[in-house]
């Protein structure tokens, strides 16, 4: 068994790939995503490449060569030939890196919760009409370290997510989000009447945009709503109608949405008698 280091051109790669004849199936929608980290400039060379077997048959490296092929360009690939036929049952059983052990690992506290509303924030910012399940809401690792590097002010609005969640069941992303982009939006609006309002529901009266924020979260988390697969998404736009009503100073007694509502624009209205602005 030997090993090299080549940088693998899209012919090379599609070349290579004419041996790929005892593999598992190709996933699309990883190869979509590889290719779009190589688009990006995200790839780097490790110890993960490509692997031949005795026989010169391809047996572990599939996506990586399908994305190079996608993405048109040359990239340093660790080339492995004469890996024992029997080694391909071990291959890729090990756990992939995760957003939360990445920054995990870069020191930030919260990791799982943190790298879950980076993803979200990167999703509101780019795609807030789409789905945020399935495959093409994937965000790399390198992309969640960007997010936070660009928006610090995440780490504090997450501790206000997380006390919102505890108060009533809206998603920590959801919640994190939220207060992140409407405080960044509106920096003249203190909100400590909107936190204080959900989290304890005291003395609201009927129609407060608050109190049915609050309603509405703590029905969906006790089963007797209709939950959605990307409830994170759902929760903000929950989040942000009500918030909007808040500042606009509008009574609102029912939250719902239809199934083609977008996601709403923050209010630029006036601050209202009902919200508090800053001193």
């Amino acid at each position: 068994m030997h090993m090299d280091i080549l940088d693998v051109s899209p012919e090379l790669a599609a070349r290579w790939l004419t041996h790929n004849t005892s593999n598992r199936p190709l996933s699309k929608g990883t190869v979509q995503q590889l290719a779009a980290q190589i688009q990006r400039g995200e790839w780097q060379l490790t110890h993960q490449g490509i692997a031949f077997d005795e026989d010169d048959v391809l047996i572990d490296g599939q996506h990586r060569l399908a994305a190079i092929v996608k993405a048109g360009i040359a990239v340093p690939l660790t080339v492995t030939h004469g890996v024992p036929r029997t080694a391909f049952t071990v291959m890729d059983t090990g756990r992939k890196r995760t957003g939360r052990d990445t920054l995990a690992l870069v020191g930030e506290s919260n990791a799982t919760h943190l790298a879950a509303a980076l993803r979200g924030l990167h999703l509101y910012l780019h795609v807030p009409n789409s789905a945020w399940s399935g495959g093409s809401s994937t965000t790399s690792n390198d992309q969640l370290l960007v997010m936070l590097e660009t928006h610090p002010g995440i780490r504090d609005a997450l501790q206000h997510g997380i006390a919102l969640n505890r108060a009533c069941r809206i998603t920590v992303t959801a919640a994190t989000i939220g207060w992140y982009v409407t405080t960044e939006t509106r920096p003249d609006i203190d909100q400590s009447t909107w936190r204080d309002g959900i989290i304890t529901g005291a003395l609201l009266e009927s129609g407060d945009p608050r109190l049915t924020l609050r309603n509405t979260m703590l029905s969906l988390a006790s089963g007797k709503a209709h939950r959605r697969r990307d409830d994170s998404r759902e929760h903000l736009l929950y989040y942000l109608k009500s918030w909007n009503a808040w500042v606009e100073g509008r009574s609102m007694k029912l939250l719902r949405r239809s199934p083609n509502e977008t996601m709403p624009k923050i209010s630029n209205h006036a601050v209202a008698l009902g919200a508090s602005a800053e001193a």
